[in-house]
């Protein structure tokens, strides 16, 4: 193949490690940085006394920039054993946020190799180890892999090796080659070749990438997978006087035809000189690129473009090729490293086919402008991923995460009215509250994201003191399934900012929340195991809680009756005061319900108990199955009801949560969230759809009311109906028409946008 590979076209630099001064090569990379560089790179050569360690080199520049991608050039490999350097490749990645590129050599100084403790090997065994190493590092860094990693080489051998971590980002692979041997290994396993103009002359670019692409087709791979890249030195001058030895316009001439007829794809200017460096990258690059698109039938890519094993992966049905701009290098396919990552959520394991990572409100339109491109595939629409009755993950279709607008901030301290971003979790908000003395009824998992909890609710531990979450909402920014950007508050927007608080998923996707937070100090924290045998326990806890001050909040868990062992309920209360004897007097009653096996009550804040969590990403398998649903009283009724569901051994976890108190006080009509005159919301989680559904339907018949969709799996249409009352799902639907009219909010318990003529969901 000759002529140009179609990669985007970067620019690095090459600097010398030096340790006489160890802050230059350091300052080297930022300048590179700050003169738009795409890379900055670094000889390894660890038998050097002048050198620093290359590898803590690269970590410490790591840390002292941002933007810039960082390999060494090359690493030695007979050197650094490829298993340790998987590992440490995948660190380092990730701390770098995925900025991190590997470029491999077989060793070229084998006597300073060996009196440091390696062997010298013959041209043939130097080839096949370098093959090896990249086989081992390549398994290790697939560490969405679950399975341990075994290969039989002769030079590198793993035996049930774990895995990991999971590198931020593919890692690419390039061979600093120039014989044939070496040239074929690069066409049959390398990402990039890397050489050096000088050693290698232009004419042998040409024969180097000949042998690469014979062996690259022979391997059955694109030639075009691979990059080439290239390492060049020069000076400036008034007048031409040689190859990249003239002006700025001689470089361009000379650097041309390496772009255009030789395929190099990457250049990397070797210098320790700031001025050639800046001059380089003001004067050389911008015309090259430049002259390049002139030359070429269609301008070069101005993003990375994916291997040919992604796009194998890639789902039917979606335009993967016209991804917003904007986008395009936050958005993860099935074939991308950390696809594992973002597929699934807490409780569903999902196989989307495309995930888009908006950062700010204009690319959420941009990703909705998408969507509705796509409108015949299932649409997800993802906070921080906990969701239980959301389709915050699907199969085949796309997903809108809004993780990374995740901010907190406080917008005036006399008010306290602070701005939260949608992908902030609740443990994150309580730790930022915490300082001022502050806290957000928040649910009661810290690992819930604010976006799908501050539009369905927010029943949490400070429920019956301040109320629901959306109790506290003062105004919202959101993006509508047009596209447009638009404000919502009592006075802007009132309507839609009513439909927002219970109904949010079927509106539009939340850019940012603004809340009026309660003043929260230190509160009591109580967990009992008490003895569950005595089938009147749920009627004495409720009426223990309904009885309370409105400073305690409580829920109760319980599971399935199992043979020879107690049947035991886990209560949990929180005590708004840091009063010991307030604490205990509120609590003394819970805890008297019933003996009990263990108990702790400590005084803590509210961060600490939201702080239950991992921040980590969600693995997810299978398909939950929930029901819930609200109730006035725990009635002797209920209790009965209750423990036949549980002892039906279909049911493996039963909550109840209380709600009451502050939530009560609040205008039904006030919000599309109506639920307003009960003290306990119920859910249940099941392993068999149908004889959940068939259990739930019949031993509560009569006695709940309405459900909380945060909570239901069920699609069935009368949970619609359940959870609005029909004068408030007759409002839902004139404004879903108004602002949704084509339903591209339908995954998760669509409103069918209609008049108030239709009453049936």
């Amino acid at each position: 193949m000759s002529g140009n590979y179609g990669h985007r076209l970067e620019f690095g630099t090459f600097v010398t490690p030096t340790n006489a001064s160890p802050e230059t090569p350091v300052a080297l990379a930022r300048r590179s940085e700050e003169l738009g560089y795409d890379l900055v790179t670094f000889q390894d050569h660890p038998y050097q006394p002048a050198f620093l360690d290359t590898w803590t080199l690269l970590s410490w520049v790591a840390g002292r920039t941002e933007r810039i991608r960082l390999a060494a050039n090359v690493l030695n490999v007979p050197l650094r054993a490829p298993a340790v350097l998987a590992r440490s490749a995948a660190s380092l990645d990730l701390l770098s946020d995925g900025r991190l590129d590997l470029a491999l050599g077989a060793g070229a100084f084998w006597q300073a190799i060996e009196a440091m403790g390696g062997r010298r090997l013959t041209p043939r065994e130097s080839v096949d180890a370098l093959g090896e190493a990249i086989d081992v590092i390549r398994a290790l860094l697939a560490a969405d892999d679950p399975t341990p990693a075994s290969y039989p080489g002769e030079h590198h051998r793993l035996d049930g090796a774990e895995r990991g971590p999971l590198p931020a980002h593919h890692i690419p692979i390039w061979l600093g080659a120039r014989r044939p041997r070496m040239l074929r290994l690069v066409g049959a396993k390398a990402d990039g070749w890397l050489p050096t103009l000088g050693p290698v002359e232009p004419d042998a670019l040409r024969a180097g990438n000949k042998i690469i692409d014979e062996a690259a087709r022979e391997a059955g791979r694109d030639p075009a997978e691979i990059r080439r890249l290239l390492n060049i030195s020069g000076r400036f001058a008034p007048t031409r006087q040689g190859l990249l030895h003239g002006p700025a316009a001689s470089w361009v001439e000379d650097l041309l035809p390496l772009v255009v007829e030789d395929g190099v794809g990457t250049l990397i200017l070797m210098t320790d000189d700031d001025a050639t460096m800046t001059r380089f990258a003001q004067e050389v690059a911008p015309a090259l690129r430049e002259a390049v698109d002139r030359r070429l039938p269609a301008p070069l890519p101005t993003t990375a473009r994916r291997s040919v094993t992604v796009r194998a992966k890639r789902r039917p049905g979606i335009a993967y090729d016209e991804v917003p701009p904007s986008l395009v290098d936050s958005a993860v396919e099935p074939g991308d490293v950390g696809y594992s990552q973002v597929k699934s959520n807490y409780m569903r394991g999902g196989a989307p086919g495309l995930i888009l990572q908006p950062g700010t409100p204009a690319e959420v339109a941009d990703a909705l402008a998408f969507a509705r491109a796509h409108r015949d595939l299932p649409l997800g629409i993802r906070s921080g991923g906990h969701g239980i009755s959301g389709r915050s993950t699907n199969d085949g279709g796309l997903v809108i995460y809004v993780g990374r607008m995740n901010e907190i901030e406080v917008l005036d301290e006399a008010t306290r009215r602070v701005r939260i971003g949608p992908g902030a979790r609740w443990m994150q908000v309580a730790a930022a509250l915490a300082p001022y003395g502050w806290a957000l009824t928040s649910g009661d998992y810290g690992g819930v994201g604010v976006g799908g909890l501050a539009t369905a609710g927010g029943v949490g531990w400070l429920a019956r003191k301040h109320g629901l979450t959306i109790d506290h909402l003062r105004a919202v920014e959101l993006v509508l399934a047009d596209g447009t950007q638009v404000r919502a508050s009592d006075t802007e927007n009132p309507d839609l900012f009513w439909a927002v608080r219970g109904a949010g998923a079927n509106f539009g996707v939340v850019t940012a929340f603004e809340f009026e937070v309660d003043e929260v100090g230190p509160v009591g924290w109580a967990q009992f195991a008490l003895d569950a045998s005595d089938p009147e326990l749920l009627v004495r806890w409720g009426a223990a809680v309904e009885a309370a001050p409105r400073d305690l909040t409580s829920a109760l868990l319980m599971g399935p009756p199992r043979i020879g062992q107690p049947q035991v309920a886990q209560v949990m209360a929180m005590v708004d005061s840091d009063d010991p004897a307030t604490i205990v007097g509120q609590l003394q009653p819970v805890a008297d319900i019933a003996p009990g096996y263990d108990q702790q009550v400590v005084i803590t804040s509210y961060a600490s108990v939201m702080a239950n969590a991992s921040d980590g990403p969600h693995h997810g398998q299978g398909e939950p199955i929930s029901r819930t649903g609200f109730v006035e009283h725990l009635t002797p009724a209920f209790a009965a009801a209750a423990n036949r569901l549980l002892a039906s051994g279909v049911v493996y976890f039963f909550h109840i949560r209380s709600v009451g108190g502050a939530v009560t006080d609040v205008d039904p009509d006030a919000m599309a969230w109506s639920h307003r005159g009960v003290n306990f919301h119920v859910s249940a989680f099941g392993r068999h759809r149908g004889r959940l559904d068939a259990l739930w339907d019949d031993l509560f018949a009569g006695q709940l009311r309405g459900t909380y969709l945060s909570f239901e799996t069920d699609q069935r249409p009368e949970r619609l109906a359940d959870a609005f009352p029909p004068r408030t799902l007759a409002r839902l639907r004139e404004l879903k028409a108004r602002y949704d009219p084509d339903q591209l909010f339908r995954d998760n318990f669509a409103i069918t946008p209609d008049t108030a003529s239709r009453t049936t969901p």
